[in-house]
Formats: C-alpha cells, structure tokens, sequence
C-alpha cells in the first residue's frame, strides 16, 4: 500500500450554485493514499453533489479539485476516468439486458489502445488485447464474487450482487480513487455485513483509496477510519467515527435537538 502522507485528494473550498442555491458551499478536505473516508449527512446536505464535482459532472462555481497531484477541476468525466478516478452511484447503472461479463467488458473502453481498423480487419493486435481484456474481466468477477454468474442477465441478479458488478466495472477502469455512492442502499442486513467485508478486502486486494457515502450508520462506523460530515452545503464535522458520534453539531443536524 503507498505511503500514507501522500494526499491522493484535495477538495479546496469547494462551491457550487444552482438558480442560487448553494448546494455545496467552501467543502475543504483531504484524503490519503490507503485511506477509507465516509462523509454522511441528512438528506439534501450536498453529498452527491461534492462527488459530481470530483468526478466532472459538475463545475464548481468556486474552489478547486486536486488528484494525486494535479488539477483536474473541469476536465471531463472520462479523462478523470483515465486518471483514477472511478465511482458507483446511487441508482444502480447496469445494462440490464447485458450478461454480467459483457456489463464489465464496457467498463474497459477508457484503456483500450486498438484501433478501430484493427478491430475492423481483426488485426492481430486486436484480438490479442480482446483475449487480454476477456482473462482480466474474469478475474474481476472472481475477485467480487461473481464468476459463476458472468453469463446471467445483470437485471437478474439479486441487489447486492448488483452492487457487487457495478464496483467490478468500476475497478476494469484500474482506479487509484474508488467513490462509492451509497454502496449499502436497499440492502438487508445480511447483506450489509457482507458489503462491509468486501470493501475492506478490495480496498487491500486492489490498493485502493475509498471516498464514500452511506446512511447506514453501522457501515460508516464500522470501516471508515475518518468521517466528514455536512449539513446544508457545509462541512460542519471531521474526525474519527468516535469523534464524530459524540459531536453536538453532528447531533444538532441529525436530530434537530439544540445543543
């Protein structure tokens, strides 16, 4: 794993407006090679938001996004794609009608190098990178769990291993950067401990850095080793999970209580 004083990103005062709502406003904060960081908040806080804004969907208004060392604020989706950086969402993006290894073999677009007359005339260097491409996809649906299901339709599986194929599609893109958008959402609580298990493993297994967001608190709590917290656009916590759950802020925000 690389050496933990390298900051892999930087959000800097972040900001973003929409018909003037501030829906992200001053977001600072850093994150470590090797770290895995949650940020929660109550609904409508600004936490997709800030994730949009890391991977190129949004521009910021104000502020500036730093990756491994350089400036990626406005570079497109699919550059910051080809830098590290990749993410799930939400709301699960599969192809449904795709078999499971044809939904991860997409995902390997952003690194092919073969022309599209070598794929035309089936070159010899086509063919050699589609076999290369094909073991690696393989090996992915290994590693998450899934390789006996790579010729089933993705809209059959059931939702966790959904969730499990749309980070196999994530890591064919050989991300330093994971950001995980709710990985746990809809998920039973079996599930849930098995989700918790599978990050910490490809988080070791792939060398990775983990950005995600979660309401469930069991999660957050359970394998994050730094947790920020927002409210209305603004970070208003950071800390250990210890130091977050006894926070009055954080208290205030989720429980509406004065403090």
């Amino acid at each position: 794993m690389e050496h933990r004083n390298s900051r892999i990103l930087y959000l800097e005062n972040l900001t973003i407006a929409f018909g003037g709502l501030l829906a992200v406003n001053d977001f600072s904060l850093e994150i470590f090679s090797g770290d895995l960081v949650g940020l929660i908040g109550p609904n409508g806080a600004g936490k997709t938001t800030v994730f949009n804004l890391i991977s190129g969907q949004y521009l910021p208004t104000r502020g500036r996004v730093w990756f491994d060392g350089r400036e990626i604020t406005g570079l497109l989706p699919d550059k910051i794609t080809a830098l590290g950086v990749a993410r799930t969402f939400q709301n699960i993006r599969l192809f449904g009608d795709l078999s499971v290894l044809e939904n991860v073999l997409v995902s390997f677009h952003v690194r092919t190098r073969s022309s599209f007359l070598s794929s035309m005339f089936s070159l010899p260097r086509f063919w050699q990178e589609e076999k290369q491409i094909r073991e690696e996809a393989s090996f992915l649906l290994e590693a998450v769990g899934l390789k006996n299901m790579a010729s089933e339709r993705a809209r059959s599986l059931p939702y966790g291993q959904q969730r499990r194929l749309e980070i196999a599609r994530a890591l064919a893109t050989h991300p330093k950067l994971l950001l995980l958008d709710e990985p746990a959402a809809g998920m039973n609580p079996q599930e849930t401990q098995e989700l918790m298990e599978f990050i910490q493993r490809i988080r070791r297994d792939f060398n990775l850095t983990i950005f995600l967001i979660e309401h469930d608190m069991k999660v957050v709590m359970g394998i994050c080793e730094r947790i920020a917290v927002m409210d209305f656009g603004m970070k208003i916590a950071e800390g250990t999970p210890e130091e977050v759950r006894n926070d009055p802020r954080v208290i205030e925000a989720y429980l509406g209580v004065e403090t």
